[in-house]
């Protein structure tokens, strides 16, 4: 074969092409390991937990500032209800000293009239009228009734005996004096009469005192 014909030859056989000429003689890279994908899930988690504490923190703060306030209210309706209470039982009895000024303004026009007229006699049943109307006055507007004791069987809910006598003609013991007069409130008993109690008298044994003198005889 002549030199022409070797050279034909050697243009007509394919040529390998260096892959990793082209590529500047380095190797193809393999495929990159998944830390991408992890790397941003951790991070949003961790921006997850910040932005849940952010709102825990400021509701704990709302919390914090509600409490305060409703602390505060408590107080203030504390104050307010034991300056309320004090009031109340500083002024518990204005409708009872109201009523009984205007006695009081009885007593004095009674008092001016005895000192120009002079007259016991009016003075007297003045003052029995404004007493009378003083009791009437507290029954009616505050339950204050003053009770009779003398010829009531004693009872020691309502008496305070503070003397005994026997009695004839008594079969129990009977109140027979009313040294101070009680008074019931409402229904209760606000001050005990002091009384004298008579007791029956012992029955005298005649018919035995009889037979013990025969005997002896």
């Amino acid at each position: 074969m002549s030199k022409q014909q070797k050279e034909e030859v050697a243009e007509n056989q394919p040529q390998e092409v260096d892959e990793s000429a082209g590529n500047g003689g380095s190797e193809t890279p393999g495929p990159e390991p998944e830390t991408t994908g992890e790397a941003v899930k951790e991070g949003d988690e961790i921006e997850f937990i910040r932005n849940r504490i952010n709102d825990l923190e400021a509701e704990n703060s709302e919390l914090k500032s509600q409490y305060l306030r409703k602390s505060a209210d408590f107080e203030n309706f504390r104050k307010r209800m034991f300056r309320e209470k004090e009031e109340a039982v500083k002024y518990a009895n204005s409708g009872l000293l109201s009523d009984i000024v205007t006695i009081i303004d009885d007593f004095e026009r009674a008092i001016k009239s005895s000192e120009e007229s002079r007259d016991f006699d009016s003075f007297h049943s003045g003052i029995e009228l404004i007493e009378k109307q003083f009791t009437g006055m507290l029954e009616r507007n505050w339950g204050l009734k003053r009770f009779e004791s003398v010829g009531e069987p004693f009872d020691p809910q309502k008496h305070e005996a503070i003397n005994m006598e026997e009695r004839e003609g008594i079969d129990d013991q009977t109140v027979i004096e009313d040294y101070q007069k009680g008074y019931f409130l409402h229904d209760r008993v606000l001050r005990n009469a002091k009384v004298k109690v008579g007791i029956p008298k012992p029955a005298e044994k005649t018919g035995e005192n009889d037979e013990n003198q025969g005997n002896e005889e």
